[in-house]
C-alpha cells in the first residue's frame, strides 16, 4: 500500500476547511495513518521545501522564502494518507499548484483562485490550501521528515473492503 503526505496549509486551517477537504480523501477510500497539528520553525520548512523538494534550486530564493513565510503564518495539519496509488490520486484530487489553473472539482479549484502573477505582484505567498507529495520518492522522504514510525498506525477500516482489490470472502 502506498503512503503520501498532505499538509493543510495555514490558509486552509484558518478558513476552517480542513474537515470538508479531508472528507474528500476519506470518501475515495484513502486511510489516515498519521495526523498532527504543528507550527514548525524555519529549519523544519527548509528541510521540507529545499532538502527534500529542492524548491530554492528550482524556483529561486524569493519564491522559496515567500513559500516558507506563508507556511509559518499559522499552524498546519500534516497527515499521512494510505491507499492504492495514493500519491497520484491525491495529486489529481488537489489540482494544479496554481489555483487559477486548477479545475473545478479539485480542492484548489473549489477553494482558491489566486494566480502566480497576482501573488508575485504583491509579494505574497500563494494561498493554495494544501501541499501533497509530488511522487513516491518524495512522499517517503516527506513522511519520514514529518512523522516518526511510532506516529504512524496500521489498522484496517471498513472502506478497504470496497476500495481495494482484495479477495472477498
Amino acid at each position: 500500500m502506498e503512503r503520501t503526505l498532505i499538509i493543510f496549509k495555514p490558509d486552509a486551517v484558518m478558513r476552517g476547511l480542513v474537515g470538508e477537504i479531508l472528507s474528500r480523501f476519506e470518501k475515495v477510500g484513502l486511510k489516515i495513518v498519521g495526523a498532527k497539528m504543528a507550527k514548525p520553525d524555519y529549519d523544519h520548512f527548509y528541510g521540507h521545501y529545499q532538502t527534500i523538494g529542492t524548491l530554492k534550486d528550482r524556483a529561486g530564493d524569493r519564491i522559496f522564502e515567500t513559500t516558507v513565510e506563508g507556511m509559518m503564518e499559522g499552524p498546519v495539519i500534516a497527515m499521512v494518507l494510505e491507499g492504492i496509488e495514493a500519491v497520484e490520486l491525491v495529486r489529481k484530487m488537489i489540482g494544479s499548484t496554481e489555483p487559477k489553473n486548477a479545475l473545478p472539482g479539485t480542492v484548489r479549484g473549489d477553494y482558491a483562485h489566486i494566480s502566480y502573477g497576482h501573488a508575485n505582484e504583491h509579494g505574497t505567498p500563494i494561498p493554495n490550501i494544501i501541499h501533497a507529495s509530488a511522487n513516491q520518492e518524495e512522499a517517503a522522504k516527506e513522511v519520514a521528515h514529518w512523522f516518526s514510525e511510532v506516529e504512524l498506525y496500521e489498522y484496517e477500516n471498513v472502506h478497504e473492503r470496497f476500495t481495494q482489490t482484495k479477495k472477498r470472502k
